[in-house]
């Protein structure tokens, strides 16, 4: 099945890296599951209140530059937050980085600078990340909605 983004998908990529664009616009076209983008480019204020409540973790957020997308994935119309879907965007979004040339890391991957490079399915890469922060006994942070650009 072919996905298209959305109105407010576009809209929501306003001021943000052509180059990341252009990945997203490859991904819809490659995924298995629908999805929108939910947020691009941040204010300074945004990321202050998102990491007040724990939703981030940095002030140093790619979304203040512009480099960084959260997507949400869609289920017959409707959002879902069900990580397993995300595994699957991360994929169409492996295929776009390819197909635009760049290197893009997954916030459920965060030890893979470019997922391009990962051989394997993202699955595999998110798996791997996990094991890695426990084996470090630190807890994993999965953010499987982000992706950034890495420059």
């Amino acid at each position: 099945m072919s996905f298209k983004l959305s109105q407010r998908s576009l809209d929501r990529m306003q001021g943000v890296d052509e180059r990341m664009v252009s990945v997203v616009k490859f991904a819809i076209t490659a995924t298995k599951t629908d999805f929108g983008v939910i947020q691009g480019l941040r204010t300074l204020e945004m990321q202050k209140a998102l990491v007040a409540k724990g939703a981030s973790q940095t002030m140093k957020s790619k979304h203040l530059d512009g480099l960084a997308v959260d997507l949400m994935a869609y289920i017959e119309g409707r959002g879902s937050w069900e990580l397993n879907l995300y595994d699957d965007l991360a994929d169409a979004m492996k295929e776009g980085a390819e197909a635009a040339g760049v290197a893009v890391r997954w916030g459920a991957a965060w030890h893979v600078p470019d997922i391009r490079k990962w051989e394997g399915t993202m699955e595999e890469a998110m798996n791997a990340y996990i094991d890695r922060r426990r084996e470090q006994g630190r807890r994993p942070f999965i953010d499987g909605p982000h992706f950034e650009l890495m420059l």
